[in-house]
C-alpha cells in the first residue's frame, strides 16, 4: 500500500483499535487461477508477541482452499471515507490554489491463514464474534441461546480460519497535511457530510 509520510500509521494500539472497530474486512489471496476475494467479519485477537485474526467462511467458497494452503494473504479493512470539497478550505477564497481530494482510515493486515483444527475452537470463535457484536444490546443475544444441536449443524458448513499477522500498517488521510485553517474547515465541512464525515471529523479533530 502506497503510504505517504504524513498519513502513515504504525502504532500497534491505533491499528489494532481500528480492526476491531471496523471488523468488516476483505481477504485477498493470489492463487493460480487468479485473484480470490471473500468478504467477512474478523476478530482480533493480540497475546503480546502474536497476533492473529480469525473469522469463517463457508465450506463450499472456493477461496477457502487457497486460504488452508497457507498462501500469502491481506485483509484489508476500509474505514470511514469521504469526499473533501475546495469549498471546506478558507485557503480557496485567499488564492483559490485548491482542488477535490478524497480522505479515509484503512488498515492492511498481512499473514498466511490455516484452518481451525478443532470443532471448540471454531464454536469459541463464534462466540466470541457473537459477544463482542451483541454486548451493547439491551438484550444481548447468545449462541447458547439456539436449539440444542443446531449450531453443531450449522458448524459444519463452515470453515473456521486463523491468520497470523506478520505485518500490518495503516493509512490515516485526514488532510494533517493541511495549514491549520484548512484543517478546521475540513473537520467543519466533514460534520456536515453524513455519518462517515462525522466521524471522519471527530478523528480529524482529536488528531488536531
Amino acid at each position: 500500500m502506497y503510504v505517504p509520510a504524513a498519513f502513515a500509521e504504525d502504532r500497534p494500539e491505533v491499528l489494532h483499535h481500528a480492526i476491531r472497530d471496523i471488523q468488516f474486512a476483505a481477504l485477498v489471496t493470489q492463487t493460480a487461477e487468479g485473484m480470490q476475494v471473500t468478504h467477512a467479519p474478523l476478530l482480533l485477537r493480540d497475546t503480546g508477541p502474536v497476533v492473529t485474526l480469525e473469522t469463517h467462511v463457508a465450506r463450499g467458497n472456493p477461496h477457502a482452499g487457497a486460504l488452508c494452503a497457507g498462501q500469502p494473504t491481506v485483509a484489508i479493512f476500509q474505514g470511514p471515507q469521504a469526499y473533501i470539497s475546495p469549498s471546506f478550505y478558507p485557503s480557496k477564497a485567499e488564492h483559490g490554489k485548491v482542488v477535490p481530494t478524497w480522505t479515509y482510515i484503512v488498515v492492511h493486515a498481512h499473514g498466511t491463514v490455516a484452518p481451525m483444527q478443532d470443532d471448540s475452537d471454531l464454536l469459541q470463535h463464534l462466540h466470541d464474534l457473537t459477544d463482542h457484536n451483541e454486548r451493547p444490546r439491551a438484550e444481548p443475544w447468545s449462541v447458547d441461546d439456539a436449539p440444542e444441536g443446531y449450531i453443531a449443524a450449522r458448524q459444519r458448513g463452515i470453515i473456521g480460519l486463523r491468520m497470523t499477522v506478520d505485518r500490518i500498517e495503516g493509512a490515516w488521510k485526514i488532510n494533517q497535511n493541511k495549514p491549520e485553517a484548512d484543517r478546521n474547515g475540513t473537520a467543519d465541512g466533514l460534520a456536515a457530510s453524513g455519518e462517515m464525515g462525522r466521524a471522519l471529523a471527530d478523528v480529524l479533530r482529536a488528531a488536531r
